[in-house]
C-alpha cells in the first residue's frame, strides 16, 4: 500500500494534487481530493481559462488516450524568455500554443497524465520508448536507490536504451537480475540492452538528474 492510500485509510487525510510550470502558471491542471485514488497517476483536470491539447508531430489535435505533446494556451503564459526572444517565438506555434515538451495524454473524461519529457524519448526499432516509465518499473526492486535511462545510438535499432543504476547502500544486484526483472514488467521493446551501475548520477541545482550530460558520459 502507497502512503497516500495509507494515509487516506489511518488519518483519513485527502490529497488534492496539481501541476505548474515556470512559463504557465502558477498552476495549470488539478485533481481534486475526491479523485485522487480514482485517477492515480493523472494530474487532472486543465485549471479555469487553461486550453489544453495534445498534438503530433505535425501539430494535429489527438484525441483521448493518443500520446504527443502537451500545448497550452491561456492568460496566465508568461510574456517570453528574458533576453531571449528567439527562444520566445520558437515555444508558440500559429495558433497561440505554448509548446511544453511534454509528452502526454488525456482520458475520456478529460483527467491529463505525463508519459515522459519529448526530449528523453527516444526510438528504438521504430517504436517510441520514454524512459519513465522503465525507470518506475527499476524502483520497484528494493536494491534501486536511483536510476535514469537513457537512448544510446545503435547501427542495428537506431537506438537502444541504458539503465544507469546507484543501488542502496548494502545492497547487490547483477546486470542480469534488473533486466530479467524489467523484463517481467515491461514489453519487450521496452526492455533496456544494458544497465551499469554507478556511485552516483549527475545532479542539477533544483535536483533534477542531467540525462543529457549522463547520454554524453557514454557517447564515444
Amino acid at each position: 500500500m502507497c502512503i497516500r492510500d495509507r494515509y487516506t485509510r489511518e488519518k483519513g487525510i485527502r490529497f488534492k494534487q496539481g501541476f505548474g510550470m515556470t512559463e504557465f502558471g502558477p498552476g495549470i491542471f488539478a485533481l481534486a481530493p475526491e479523485d485522487a485514488i480514482r485517477k492515480a497517476g493523472s494530474i487532472g483536470r486543465p485549471n479555469f481559462y487553461v486550453d489544453a491539447r495534445i498534438v503530433d508531430e505535425d501539430n494535429n489535435f489527438l484525441g483521448p488516450d493518443q500520446e504527443g505533446e502537451l500545448v497550452l494556451k491561456g492568460p496566465s503564459y508568461c510574456s517570453g524568455y528574458c533576453g531571449d526572444p528567439a527562444a520566445s517565438a520558437a515555444a508558440v506555434d500559429a495558433r497561440g500554443y505554448f509548446h511544453t515538451g511534454d509528452v502526454a495524454r488525456y482520458d475520456a473524461e478529460g483527467y491529463f497524465t505525463i508519459v515522459d519529457r519529448k526530449k528523453d524519448m527516444y526510438i528504438s526499432g521504430g517504436e517510441n520508448v520514454y524512459p519513465a516509465e522503465i525507470e518506475k518499473a527499476l524502483y520497484e526492486h528494493p536494491a534501486v536507490l536511483m536510476c535514469a535511462v537513457i537512448g544510446l545510438p545503435d547501427a542495428k535499432w537506431g537506438e537502444v536504451g541504458r539503465a544507469c543504476v546507484v543501488l542502496k547502500p548494502g545492497m547487490t544486484a547483477g546486470e542480469a537480475e534488473l533486466l530479467d526483472f524489467m523484463a517481467a514488467r515491461l514489453a519487450r521493446y521496452k526492455v533496456p540492452r544494458s544497465v551499469v551501475f554507478r556511485p552516483g548520477l549527475p545532479i542539477s541545482a533544483a535536483g533534477k538528474i542531467l540525462k543529457r550530460e549522463l547520454r554524453e558520459e557514454y557517447i564515444v
